[in-house]
């Protein structure tokens, strides 16, 4: 139980990998808060954990809204005292070719996948400035590392959280806090297997280890990132890939 005692709060904990993530510090003896903008199933996801004799719960977090994202951690402070993680997760995808990209796709998954992660960042680090200790991993992609077509906007999102882990981690290591991203590349979720079996198949045969992710895979990688097992790593891009970028 080497995470008990920790307050551990996982945007875009609704569903997906941020379910697993949670889960998974919660098996590490955290208490976990799961924020999302759909707070049912932030709901259902404490409930998961609560049922397993874990510590959960959940709050309702629209990470691109300031107001709301500072009532939200101005709640956890007032009833658990300290945010000790923050895994930055919540993230979503508008795609379509460069040329004919919208604006408005480009600005809403800038705005949930960066500005998101910037707003709950600075907030987290506040409080863990005060606590002078904390850890934070922000979900970055594959893609923001080698580009993928279709995906300009999202690209561009998770290849500047590359850029803004790195300045969080030299302006917080003063305050003995950590801040790393992991970069995973495809992942075994709802979202690829409804993929075509020939373009699933194709997919595969770029991996070296010739499978998908496991939503576990990025889970193990973010508990280790926040346990004291990693006080020495900072500003590190950590790319859980099964080698398909190397």
């Amino acid at each position: 139980m080497e995470l008990k005692d920790k307050v551990a709060l996982v945007t875009g904990g609704g569903q997906g990998i941020g379910r697993i993530i949670g889960d998974n510090l919660a098996k590490l003896g955290a208490h976990v808060i799961f924020g999302d903008i759909n707070l049912e199933n932030a709901e259902k996801s404490a409930e998961e954990i609560l049922a397993k004799g874990g510590s959960a719960s959940a709050i309702l977090l629209n990470v691109a809204d300031l107001d709301n994202v500072k009532e939200a951690f101005a709640l956890i402070v007032k009833e658990f005292k300290s945010v000790d993680i923050l895994i930055n997760n919540a993230g979503i995808t508008k795609d379509g070719l460069f040329v004919r990209m919208k604006e408005d796709d480009w600005d809403r998954v800038l705005n949930v996948n960066l500005k998101g992660s910037f707003i709950c960042g600075q907030q987290a680090a506040k409080q863990m400035m005060k606590q002078r200790q904390g850890a934070i991993v922000n979900i970055s992609s594959i893609v923001g590392i080698m580009g993928n077509v279709g995906q300009a906007n999202y690209s561009a999102s998770k290849a500047g959280l590359i850029g803004l882990t790195k300045t969080m981690a030299r302006e917080l290591a003063p305050r003995n806090i950590t801040v790393n991203a992991i970069a995973p590349g495809f992942i075994d979720t709802e979202m690829t297997r409804v993929l075509d079996g020939k373009i699933r198949d194709k997919l595969i045969k770029q991996i070296p280890l010739s499978r998908l992710g496991l939503p576990d895979d990025i889970a193990h990688s973010v508990a280790f990132l926040v346990s004291d097992r990693s006080s020495y790593i900072t500003g590190q891009v950590l790319n859980v890939n099964g080698g398909m970028l190397m």
